[in-house]
């Protein structure tokens, strides 16, 4: 027989109850009968008597409550799950039997959530190849059909079979790169140096780009070194990625990117500022999605594989950091990160506040 202890207890509080009035009663009691040794066996039996059958009389109600409460909860489950019911199940096992429904619907939308995304993968991929591959046969036909003859012709679509091959490489080297870093494959190579000098550097490569869209680029700091502990080649891939994007957005007369440096207490703050089209509010949530456009067209025009910002998120959230984006539409945007200073940090101290500025594009 299973023990109840809550009945239990509940009948031994009755008990306790009960005998510490009849205890009261019999000590301001004249009566001598209920100073006896026989009244007190009497009170030890009645109460012993009174324990057992408030506990019966409580397990009774306790059953019969439950089976009440597991009749109407089973009305509104599944089937399924009902016809395994009998009649002596409680709470626990019914519990347990919701557990197990709750799992199985858990993984039945995880399922389905995972071959949505499956699907929105393979059509966003197939639809990424499909317009460098097309561009490839369509330039090899013409070159087949005669074209080869001509000097002109030949050089030009060679050319262009070329670029679209290019993209075509890009597009397979940013899935395989987020591809690994989701799987944990890309092992991050820290070291220190300075993310000044780096974004110098990336301006430096990202110069004659910045010229064809009249664009400048300055770099605003606290300090001319500002070191970091971080993977070099994947910040400097993050850098090129941000400002590549702001160049390509440069819709407008004195366009600029400002990138800014900081030191704050236990990292270095950076962001990229432009003053381009910016992100439309409904938008920005979605920007570091694979493959997610805020405008198709002009993307696909400059050949971009839609992967950029998901490697930049794969990149920071690998260096145990976040990025956050700020954007007005049609006023600019600006993404914001942080980097790890070294453990022994060696930096002087100079002007509060120091522009690099490079010099803006011929007009």
């Amino acid at each position: 027989m299973k023990v109840n202890w809550l009945s239990v207890a509940a009948s031994f509080l009755l008990v306790a109850v009960v005998g510490g009035v009849v205890m009261i009663f019999e000590f301001y009691s004249s009566d001598s009968f209920f100073k006896t040794r026989d009244f007190n066996y009497f009170l030890i039996f009645t109460l012993w008597f009174v324990f057992i059958v408030n506990y019966f009389v409580l397990e009774f109600l306790f059953s019969f409550y439950s089976k009440n409460q597991i009749r109407r909860i089973t009305n509104i489950l599944p089937e399924d799950i009902i016809h395994d019911f009998d009649t002596d199940i409680g709470f626990k096992e019914l519990g347990e039997k919701v557990h197990e429904m709750n799992q199985k619907n858990a993984e039945i939308d995880m399922m389905k959530e995972m071959e949505d995304y499956r699907k929105e993968y393979i059509g966003n991929v197939s639809h990424e190849l499909k317009t460098p591959l097309f561009s490839i046969q369509g330039y090899i036909e013409t070159l087949r059909d005669g074209g080869v003859e001509d000097l002109n012709i030949r050089d030009k679509y060679l050319e262009r079979i070329d670029k679209s091959v290019e993209r075509l490489l890009n597009i397979v080297k940013d899935l395989d790169m987020i591809n690994r870093f989701e799987a944990g494959q890309i092992e991050l190579k820290y070291s220190t140096f300075d993310i000044n000098y780096l974004i110098q550097e990336v301006f430096d490569l990202l110069e004659m780009e910045a010229e064809r869209h009249s664009m400048t680029m300055q770099l605003q700091t606290t300090q001319s070194q500002l070191l970091v502990f971080a993977d070099k080649q994947r910040i400097s891939q993050v850098l090129i990625n941000l400002i590549s994007n702001a160049v390509k957005y440069a819709n407008r007369e004195e366009a600029q990117i400002i990138v800014s440096t900081r030191e704050g207490m236990k990292s270095i703050h950076i962001s990229v500022e432009d003053n381009g089209m910016g992100i439309k509010p409904e938008n920005l949530p979605r920007i570091f999605e694979r493959f997610y456009r805020v405008e198709s067209s002009r993307n696909r025009k400059e050949g971009g594989s839609g992967l950029g910002l998901a490697i930049v998120k794969h990149i920071m959230e690998a260096h145990k950091q976040s990025i956050s984006v700020e954007s007005v539409y049609l006023s600019g945007t600006k993404f914001k990160f942080k980097l790890s200073k070294p453990f022994l940090e060696k930096t002087k101290k100079i002007n509060p506040l120091l522009y690099i500025d490079r010099h803006p594009p011929m007009r």
